[in-house]
């Protein structure tokens, strides 16, 4: 039972944090709603609202991110399930390999020590 509660505690915390977030950004949106001119190639200028040019800056650097942390969860996924199915086979090979033992610890083999003659 403390599990849970623990859990929803984490649960409570991690919305709060999330709602925290989102309050200041939209109120940093909020006050800086300014047109800020951006000098681009060819004497082109684009007129952009601040916060705007900040999420675009900000996806501009987070989605190659994004994609590369993916490429390389998809190969430590190739490379485990590789790693996975060669250990597989070898335990396959290595259980084929052994003789199998069908007398049970009752029916064991008889002992070559010597025996002794009976007496008449």
């Amino acid at each position: 039972m403390p599990a849970t509660i623990a859990s929803r505690a984490m649960q409570f915390l991690k919305i709060l944090f999330w709602c925290l977030l989102a309050f200041i950004a939209a109120v940093f949106t909020f006050g800086n709603w300014t047109t800020v001119s951006v000098q681009l190639f060819g004497g082109l200028v684009m007129e952009i609202n601040l916060p705007l040019l900040l999420l675009l800056t900000f996806l501009l650097g987070f989605i190659p991110t994004l994609i590369y942390q993916h490429v390389v969860r998809w190969r430590l996924r190739q490379r485990l399930s590789a790693a996975e199915r060669a250990l597989a086979s070898t335990r396959a090979i290595s259980e084929a390999a052994l003789p199998v033992s069908t007398a049970g610890p009752a029916q064991a083999a008889p002992s070559s020590a010597p025996t002794a003659p009976e007496a008449i």
